[in-house]
């Protein structure tokens, strides 16, 4: 059993790291955004309800969010461990999530900070392209497709998202100071969050976050 939570700004790693995770361990990724379109395609009752706030352009509550997690952590491929990432957002989702373990009988064991600077961060986002067509990612600077802005396996154009922004970046990256930052101490408190250096070499981040797992 293996219940990881990774934490980190926006465009700090966390969705790249996952994916070596989800692999070697044999674990689902678990992300808010990905729920919430499995629960809305699947008409569950609390995926409706979330398609009624969406639907209004309202930020989903956190008692449906709260409630989507719940049911998704119940499933049959998380029995063996699972990796959050996105999740908890706030102070009070992070103690909503731990009541709702409790309730299951499981808890976090570890939470993996991916540390990268906002300098970075705002380099990182806004190099950011993707393809519409088969949904590769690239960067401008960290992972140049062969031919400028097209996408290496299909062909087709790439497209950079239109909050990829630097204007953009940094409100995102002050509502994360503002909201998501004060669960470093949450967690560091519980004696379960280790530190990584995310800027270093996308391998060597890979190879540390290993170490730690074991």
């Amino acid at each position: 059993m293996m219940n990881i939570m990774l934490f980190g700004a926006p465009g700090a790693g966390k969705g790249t790291q996952a994916k070596p995770i989800m692999e070697r361990y044999g674990i689902p990724q678990i992300s808010t955004g990905d729920i919430l379109r499995a629960a809305i395609k699947a008409e569950t009752a609390m995926g409706m309800e979330a398609k009624k706030y969406m639907d209004e352009g309202k930020l989903v509550p956190d008692s449906t969010i709260i409630g989507i997690i719940k049911d998704r952590l119940t499933m049959e491929d998380c029995k063996t461990g699972f990796i959050l990432d996105g999740f908890p957002r706030t102070i009070a989702q992070a103690e909503a999530l731990e009541v709702i373990m409790k309730e299951i009988g499981i808890k976090l064991d570890k939470v993996i900070s991916l540390n990268v600077p906002d300098n970075a961060i705002v380099a990182r986002i806004t190099g950011r392209q993707g393809c519409p067509s088969c949904g590769a990612s690239f960067h401008k600077i960290f992972n140049k497709p062969k031919v400028d802005g097209v996408c290496d396996l299909c062909g087709h154009g790439l497209i950079t998202r239109k909050d990829d922004t630097e204007e953009t970046v940094k409100v995102r990256l002050e509502s994360y100071h503002n909201q998501t930052a004060p669960l470093f101490d949450f967690y560091k408190k519980r004696n379960i969050l280790v530190e990584v250096d995310g800027m270093k070499e996308l391998s060597e981040v890979t190879s540390e976050i290993f170490k730690i797992l074991g």
